[in-house]
C-alpha cells in the first residue's frame, strides 16, 4: 500500500492524553497534510467514535496504535510497588487515590486491530514495537497504509522485514514518548538527520522524519536527508483545535523551562519540560503501562487544578517555537517547500 498523496508533505504527530483531537486531525488534512489520531489509552468505542467523525470529513487521515507488550509480575512488581511508596506523599498532596496495577493492561491491542481491520483508515501507524506480519498484512488487505515507527537501524531494518509500508524515523529530538521497542532499553541518542541517514542504509521504504521540527527550513533538512514527509507534534500543540491542557499550554509559553528526558511519568524514556516531578522523581521502572496507571490520576487531578509542575508536559527539543494559531497555519509554516526557497 502506499501513503495518500499530500499536497503538503507534514504530518501531524498523534499525541495520545486528548491532544490529538478529531477536530486537530481534521484541520491539519484540509489544509494539505494528514493529521492523526491517538487511539492510545482509549476504548475501541470512543477510537471507532472519532474515526467516524474523521472519515465523514472526506480528509486523509492515520490512526496510530501502541503496540502491546507483555509484563511480569513476578519479575518487575517489586519495583513498582517501590515507585508507589514513593507516590504516596504526592497522592494525598493532590488529593487523589493511587490504583492497583493492571498487570493484564494490553490497552486493547487485539480490538483495535480487529476495529481498524474493519474500518479500513488511509492510515494506521504504530509506536512502542511491530505488529506481526500477519496482522500488518491484514491492514494492507483492508486499505490501510501500514506505518511503524523506528528509533534505530535495527528496528528499521525489521519493521521492513515485517512488511511494513513506510517507516517514521524518530530522533532524539522528538517531543513525548519515544517509541524504542525495548521498554527497558536506554534509546539511542541519534538525532532525526544522522537517523535518516542510518536507516537508508538498510532498508528502502519511504521515510517520515520525525524530531524537532518546527520551521519548513527544518522540513526541507529533513527532505533533503532522505524522508519524503515530516512528522510534527510540538509545533501542534498551542493551536486551536489541540486538546492541550491549560497548564500545559501555559508552560510551553515559559521560556526559562528546559527540555528532559524521564521515564518518571509512564516508566517509557520521553521527552517533555522539567518541573517538580520530573525533579523529585528523575526515574521510575521501565514497566509500561503500569507506571503509568499509577501516575494517571494524579496527573489527572493536577490537570483540573491547572498545576503544571505535576503534569506530563511534554514537548521536543524545538518546543520555544510553538506559536498560537491554527492548525491550518502551523501546516503551512511547516511546509518543507517554502524551506527550500
Amino acid at each position: 500500500m502506499a501513503l495518500p498523496r499530500l499536497r503538503r508533505a507534514v504530518l501531524a504527530a498523534p499525541m495520545a492524553g486528548g491532544v490529538s483531537t478529531p477536530a486537530l486531525v481534521i484541520a491539519v488534512g484540509e489544509a494539505g497534510g494528514l493529521g492523526q489520531l491517538a487511539a492510545g489509552y482509549l476504548p475501541p468505542q470512543t477510537v471507532e467514535a472519532q474515526v467516524r467523525q474523521v472519515q465523514a470529513s472526506g480528509v486523509p487521515f492515520g490512526v496510530n496504535v501502541f503496540v502491546a507488550e507483555t509484563m511480569d509480575p513476578a519479575r518487575e512488581a517489586e519495583a513498582v510497588e517501590r515507585y508507589r511508596r514513593r507516590l504516596q506523599p504526592l497522592a494525598e498532596h493532590l488529593d487523589a487515590a493511587l490504583p492497583e496495577p493492571d498487570w493484564a493492561d494490553t490497552d486493547h491491542y487485539r480490538e483495535k486491530l480487529d476495529l481498524l481491520a474493519r474500518l479500513a483508515p488511509p492510515v494506521v501507524s504504530f509506536t512502542f514495537g511491530c505488529p506481526d506480519p500477519v496482522d500488518i498484512q491484514r491492514l494492507r488487505d483492508a486499505g490501510s497504509a501500514v506505518v511503524v515507527t523506528v528509533t534505530s537501524a535495527a528496528e528499521a531494518q525489521a519493521a521492513a522485514a515485517a512488511g511494513a509500508d513506510a517507516l517514521c524515523v524518530q530522533g532524539f529530538e522528538a517531543g513525548g514518548h519515544r517509541g524504542t521497542w525495548d521498554r527497558r532499553a536506554v534509546p539511542e541518542s541519534a538525532g532525526l538527520l544522522a537517523l535518516l541517514h542510518e536507516t537508508q542504509k538498510v532498508c528502502d521504504l519511504p521515510l517520515i522524519g520525525a524530531g524537532g521540527v518546527m520551521t519548513s527550513a527544518q522540513a526541507a533538512g529533513a527532505l533533503e536527508a532522505g524522508a519524503v514527509a515530516i512528522q510534527a507534534g510540538s509545533a501542534f500543540l498551542l493551536v486551536d483545535e489541540a486538546g492541550t491542557r491549560p497548564a500545559h499550554r501555559r508552560a510551553l509559553t515559559e521560556p526559562d523551562r528546559e527540555s528532559v528526558l524521564t521515564r518518571a511519568f509512564s516508566g517509557r524514556v520521553g521527552r517533555g519540560l522539567a518541573n517538580t516531578w520530573t525533579a523529585t522523581f528523575p526515574d521510575a521502572p521501565p514497566t509500561f503501562p503500569v507506571v503509568d496507571q499509577l501516575t494517571k490520576p494524579l496527573r489527572a487531578r493536577a490537570g483540573a487544578l491547572e498545576d503544571p509542575e505535576h503534569l506530563n508536559l511534554w514537548a521536543g527539543t524545538g518546543w520555544r517555537e510553538a506559536r498560537v494559531g491554527t492548525a491550518a497555519e502551523v501546516v503551512q509554516r511547516l511546509d518543507p517547500a517554502l524551506g527550500r526557497r
